[in-house]
């Protein structure tokens, strides 16, 4: 039987997570948002999840973004259960949520161990940090940083297609899974499509 191929979107309240999912959706997503009880810089705001859906190949790529905020972190542990890879957004011009950007990697990453990008919304803001700036606060090297627009579906494909070549190279998920040699042969030869296609502009 098929796998199932699941990605994660997580990242603060406001850093572009059902945005970018609906950019990338096959389907309406299928989102769990409601009227923002606090001050959080928007008026509604995900409680549950996103749901989108992106068939490549044929099969289908299951794609859950998660609450932004931290008193849902059960959330965080109940999306993340068998996913393949993680996408982390965050506002580049917003430095306040570099810290709580920091603790949902952090908390993710502890538990399940698999490949993740950072992607940087609202890279073409003046404010927005510097790839190298923002690479250093994560500890990461610049290539695992990519600035995005979440409304443009170019982007969001393109993060998408870096993930799954990452999925690929990560022998701990072929490992550690009971993926078949046909779910690698999937992945590998959608990342290497969209890679075709991947044309971000900045």
């Amino acid at each position: 039987m098929q796998e199932q191929l699941k990605l994660i979107v997580s990242g603060p309240v406001g850093a572009g997570k059902t945005t970018f999912i609906k950019s990338i959706s096959e389907i309406d997503t299928v989102d769990t948002d409601v009227k923002a009880s606090e001050d959080l810089g928007k008026e509604f705001t995900t409680v549950a999840m996103d749901y989108g859906l992106l068939t490549l190949d044929g099969i289908p790529l299951h794609i859950y973004g998660t609450p932004g905020q931290d008193r849902f972190d059960f959330m965080w542990d109940v999306l993340c259960k068998g996913a393949l890879g993680l996408l982390l957004l965050v506002r580049g011009d917003k430095l306040a949520d570099f810290p709580k950007s920091r603790n949902i990697l952090d908390f993710i990453t502890s538990r399940i161990s698999v490949p993740f990008l950072v992607g940087v919304t609202h890279f073409d803001s003046e404010n927005c940090w510097d790839i190298t700036a923002i690479a250093d606060f994560f500890d990461l090297e610049d290539w695992q940083v990519i600035g995005i627009n979440a409304t443009k579906d170019n982007d969001c494909l393109g993060m998408v297609a870096c993930i799954l070549e990452l999925i690929i190279q990560a022998d701990e998920i072929k490992e550690n899974s009971n993926s078949t040699d046909e779910n690698y042969e999937f992945v590998e030869n959608s990342s290497k499509g969209l890679s075709e296609n991947y044309n971000p502009q900045f």
